[in-house]
Order: C-alpha cells, then structure tokens, then sequence
C-alpha cells in the first residue's frame, strides 16, 4: 500500500507540471482515424465507433491503422492491456511508413512486453530511421501501475529535430536531433509515417528475453483496448508546438523525467557498451542513470561505461 501511494504522489507531481500543451488534444473515434490493419474479424470497433478492441487467439493476431499520413505532429492513444497471463504478448502503439519505404523505412514505437503474476509491468520505446534497424536504440522501463486494470495514455511528440515519449503525461524519453558532424543524420526519423495499433506473438523475444511464452489455451484470447486518439499535426489547424521554437523540454519537465528515469528505467542502449563500445550520437550520458542501471543489472552495464557525450 505504502508503494502505491508513493508513487501516485509521484505521477500526481509529475502530471501537474509537465508540458500543459500536450494535455486535453482534441480526440478522434477511431472510425474517423482509422482503419483494420490485418486480422479484421479481431478488430472490434466499441462506443459507436469511438473505441476498438483488437485480440489474438488461435485464428489471428490483429491489428489497425491510421488512414492518413503525417509528417511530425503528436499522437496518443489511451490503451488497456490484456489482463492476467499475459507472456509473450505483444501489444504496439507506434508510427511507422515500412509500407512505402519497405528498405528506408522510419519507426517510433511503444511496445508493450507481456506479464506474468508476481513480475513488473515493461514498457519498451525505440525508434530509427532510413532503414538502420541495424542500431537498435530500445529503452525499456517499469510501469508504476497495473496496465490491464484501466487505460492509460501513451503519447509520442515528434518535429523535425525531437522525440519525446510520454506516459500519462509524464516525459519518459527525449531525443534532440543533433546538427553537427557527429549527428544521428539520416538515423533519425524523417518522412512521412502512419500510425498503427497492433497485438501479436512475441514469444521469442517479449517476456524476460523470451523465458516465457504465450499460452493461448489456458488464456486467450488476448485483448487490448485503445480509446481516445489523438493524431495532431500541422494539418489540424490546432498545433501544439513551434517548430521554430527551442526543441528541449522546459526546466521542469526535464528534472521530472530524471527522475523517472532514475526510478523506473530498466534498459538503455546508451549505456550498454557491450553492445556499442562509444555510444550512438545522440546519447548523452548521465552519471545518476547509469549508476542505476548497474544496480539494476550489472552484468549488462559493468563497470566501465561507454564513451556518451556529457
């Protein structure tokens, strides 16, 4: 009980003074955003159309898509998860244009990693551009609630030199598209994407590096419910950023993301120097995350660290 308090305090702190633009967007029912993707007889609009459950059962996994494509804006979904077991399920909110670019192709994802009784919730985030899936750049963090009890809302703000990702409003990652010599260039995510809803077999690789695996027969048909749509670009008449204005986030926002990070990070690829000897460029190192995440998993961080700029 003690736990929980804390950490809505926590989410309360957060949500009161992170970026007000971002809050109460205009949403769209998902018959006016959106189309079946694959897997059609699982994608079951709700409320007139306002809402969709999408399942995986023996037959199909499933999944949508927006009808248009967009060029920056922000995107949010409020989304529940399938409840009890729930390993090797995957469950995505992302952007993505694989389908008019199949070898250039750019990605922003949330992905979801399943659930086993008595483990914590992870949320993974990633994103790439021009085809360099060769780089993966995931980060996977703790969610500090139950993610099958009630929607929660995942959004993604992207302009031409930033990403940010947030949970409930609160800021969990930020990239900036630096311009200099060393930049993360065609890396980072530039043409036109659409945006998706999907949920699908991940056993391999999902829950606890694939230890666990979908159970269909003791547990199916698995089902994630999205509401609430946001899709917000220059095209709405309704902007919720310049993209002349300073692409970082303000003061407080980014001491409350620290903090998150802090708290509830698990993963990241920038501080994983097994993998990358001198950290992508866009990196930037922070002595207190990686202090954590050696705590948290020392055999994958060590000792050494790797070479991210400050």
């Amino acid at each position: 009980m003690v736990v929980h308090l804390l950490a809505f305090l926590l989410i309360v702190s957060f949500f009161s003074s992170s970026e007000s633009s971002i809050i109460d967007q205009p949403t769209l029912s998902f018959s006016e955003g959106f189309h079946p993707l694959y897997g059609e007889l699982n994608v079951v609009p709700h409320e007139a159309n306002k809402s969709v459950h999408i399942s995986m059962d023996e037959r199909s996994s499933s999944g949508f898509r927006s009808k248009l494509m967009y060029v920056h804006g922000y995107f949010e979904s409020s989304i529940r998860l399938p409840e009890n077991y729930s390993a090797g399920v995957v469950v995505t909110f992302y952007a993505c244009n694989n389908q008019k670019f199949p070898y250039v192709h750019d990605e922003i994802d949330f992905e979801f990693l399943g659930h086993i009784d008595g483990q914590e919730w992870l949320v993974q985030t990633n994103f790439y551009g021009n085809g360099s899936t060769n780089r993966g750049r995931e980060e996977r963090y703790v969610l500090w609630f139950d993610p099958s009890e009630d929607f929660h809302r995942y959004g993604i703000l992207w302009t031409g030199n930033r990403i940010t990702y947030y949970v409930d409003h609160v800021p969990i990652r930020h990239v900036i598209r630096k311009v200099d010599s060393n930049s993360i260039g065609a890396d980072f995510p530039s043409k036109e994407m659409r945006l998706y809803g999907t949920i699908w077999n991940g056993s391999n690789w999902a829950t606890m590096g694939g230890k666990y695996k979908l159970d269909l027969t003791n547990y199916g048909p698995y089902v994630a419910k999205f509401s609430n749509f946001v899709l917000n670009n220059n095209n709405t008449g309704s902007l919720i950023w310049n993209e002349n204005e300073n692409e970082m986030m303000s003061e407080e926002d980014t001491r409350h993301m620290r903090t998150f990070r802090n708290k509830y990070m698990t993963y990241s690829y920038c501080y994983d120097y097994k993998r990358y000897a001198v950290a992508l460029p866009e990196c930037v190192f922070y002595s207190d995350e990686f202090a954590h995440l050696q705590k948290f998993d020392p055999w994958t961080f060590g000792s050494g660290g790797n070479k991210a700029s400050n």
